[in-house]
């Protein structure tokens, strides 16, 4: 069962779908065809498993054909193969020695997962785990073993990330060819400052579901209010949610102790087992659209009377412009927003609430939404989705809408979510352990000047690691409205460098790679020098100094246009245009990838 057809995305892709199920009657012969083959033993009940030696064995029949099928011209085929579960048409592809360059993208190691979920110190102890004794005890071996097969098959074997490239090295005992960096197709808006409305757009939109979540103790300026976010699978500590928990504990302890008029709102979007929406949550949602319809039906009453006032001549009479019957609606409405117990921490009733990472640690910390709690949390167990009747955003409007995504992960081959971040003009933390965190030290000289912020969880113990986290989210609450606008468009202008029309040039790459390994007599490879980043690394901008502490007036007393709204900070040099140009000219072809880079 074969379908051929485009793929309903930018571009158009050719695409064809073949169907798994349809093959399911000939799954034990291929499994015994696998262990003739490649010794590899599939056990019946892993069904993912299986659907991956359908899928193999489709792929690898289907190039066998297309190749067959191709003579005389006989084209160069490639076949780039990405994660485990497409590995065996690869492994396959090679033992029936199909005329086809392979390349194998491992995006994570399916063991390092594994490990990494199971809290062992990983980094320090790569070159000394028994590959095949861990992926037993965790009864994932026959996965491992085609993943193995397929690094070491391919005619070139690639990673997303530095940090990967070193775990495949020493968990699939083979040293990857190249980097391929993970991309996106970054959609730039004519206006340079359109992303900036559409922050202050979504911002609304996310103010209006706090006002609801927060009825009844909405008693902090939401003016003056942060929206800080982590997202992505619910993996509690690869995700860094335990160290991003601990380090609001410490930054509320802060906040309150210096009397900061700053109010952080963190919300954790992961999913998890749900059986409904809190009614609770709920409620606030339908008291804010109620407080809403009263504010607007005495409103248009207001209005009516001031236009007929005007219309005859008179100053309206301030004391007749609202009756008995406006103010017992007001008041039932004001009655309507108390309650007795604090803004739930969960907008869902949790199937397991006892024994939650997240909501336990929220506990041990105590972040109960409390009045005097200068951090506030907001966990939303499920994804977001513009059709929710709690915070009705698509996941693109919410981060736009957020001040900060933070993203401490001790696990992160990659980390789409600090890129999707970047492209919206959105400042991040990361880390030195996730793909992306590396990829920004490597190609800016000062990432937290550009709004990113790198945490380091390689060489520094947990609780250095939470402090240096903590240090980051309180120098950001103490940057100035202007800082954070300037600081947005620096991070907008990073956008290029994740865009996929400068990063498909190391696919690219690795095709020719393939393609001069598998078919020497036609092609050939020179690889790139080892000084591609010098004159590719983005300088540390000279004007407005990132820091709120090099920026402060050297009076103690704040001036009167800071305490009006205005940041009063016009003596900072900063040349925007000058700025933005000297960065374009930094995203430049590396100079090793220029001979490669063939349209």
């Amino acid at each position: 069962q074969v379908h051929f057809g485009r793929w309903l995305i930018e571009g158009s892709p050719a695409v064809v779908l073949l169907d798994v199920a349809a093959t399911a009657w000939s799954l034990e012969r291929w499994k015994a065809e696998l262990w003739e083959s490649c010794a590899i033993g599939v056990p019946w009940y892993d069904r993912e498993a299986n659907d991956a030696v359908l899928f193999g064995f489709l792929t690898a029949w289907f190039l066998g054909e297309f190749a067959a099928q191709s003579e005389p011209e006989r084209p160069f085929i490639v076949g780039h193969f990405h994660e485990w579960l497409s590995g065996l048409g690869l492994v396959l592809s090679r033992s029936r020695r199909l005329p086809v360059a392979t390349v194998f993208t491992t995006h994570a190691t399916l063991l390092g997962r594994y490990l990494c979920a199971a809290s062992v110190d990983f980094y320090n102890n790569l070159q000394h785990f028994d590959v095949d004794k861990e992926a037993g005890e965790r009864q994932i071996y026959h996965r491992y073993c085609l993943e193995r097969a397929a690094a070491h098959c391919a005619h070139v074997l690639t990673t997303v990330s530095h940090v990967t490239a070193t775990e495949a090295e020493h968990l699939l005992k083979r040293r990857p060819d190249l980097v391929t960096p993970n991309g996106l197709n970054v959609r730039k808006f004519s206006a340079m400052h359109e992303f900036q409305n559409l922050h202050a757009q979504n911002k609304a939109r996310v103010q209006e579901f706090v006002r609801g979540h927060f009825y009844g103790h909405l008693d902090f300026d939401l003016d003056r209010t942060l929206f800080f976010f982590i997202a992505g699978r619910y993996e509690f500590s690869n995700k860094g949610a335990d160290v991003f928990l601990e380090a609001l504990a410490r930054l509320n302890y802060l906040l309150r102790v210096n009397g900061s008029d700053t109010t952080v709102v963190a919300f954790f979007i992961m999913p998890a087992r749900t059986n409904n929406f809190n009614v609770e949550t709920l409620k606030g949602q339908a008291v804010r659209k109620q407080l809403w319809d009263t504010a607007n039906t005495v409103k248009e009453k207001f209005g009516k009377k001031l236009y007929e006032s005007l219309l005859v001549g008179n100053l309206p009479d301030m004391n007749k412009m609202l009756d008995r019957e406006d103010f017992t609606m007001m008041k039932r409405a004001i009655f309507a927003t108390q309650r007795q117990s604090l803004p739930p921490v969960c907008t869902h009733n949790m199937l397991d609430d006892a024994t939650d990472p997240i909501l336990t640690t929220i506990r041990r910390v105590g972040l109960f939404n409390s009045s005097s709690d200068r951090v506030k949390i907001i966990f939303h167990p499920e994804f977001l989705s513009s059709t929710s009747p709690l915070l009705p955003v698509d996941y693109e409007e919410f981060v736009r809408g957020c001040h900060l995504g933070v993203f401490p992960s001790y696990y992160e081959p990659w980390g789409y979510t600090p890129a999707e971040c970047t492209v919206m003009g959105i400042p991040s933390v990361s880390t030195n352990l996730s793909g992306f965190g590396c990829f920004m030290e490597e190609h800016i000289a000062d990432p937290s000047a550009y709004g990113i912020y790198i945490v380091d969880r390689r060489f520094r113990g947990p609780d250095e690691s939470c402090a240096q986290l903590t240090a980051f989210l309180y120098g950001f609450c103490q940057l100035s409205r202007r800082q954070r606008i300037v600081q947005r468009n620096r991070t907008e202008r990073l956008a290029d460098l994740l865009d996929w029309k400068y990063l498909a040039r190391y696919y690219r790459q690795a095709r020719r790679m393939a393609l001069a390994r598998a078919f020497p007599e036609s092609f050939s490879y020179d690889p790139p020098g080892e000084s591609g980043a010098p004159g590719f690394r983005f300088p540390r901008p000279a004007s407005v100094p990132p820091s709120p502490s090099l920026s402060r007036h050297s009076s103690p007393r704040q001036s009167e246009a800071e305490d009006n709204g205005d940041d009063g900070d016009e003596d900072e040099r900063y040349d925007e245009e000058a700025e933005a140009a000297r960065d374009r000219a930094n995203i430049r072809r590396p100079p090793g990838l220029a001979a490669t880079d063939g349209g």
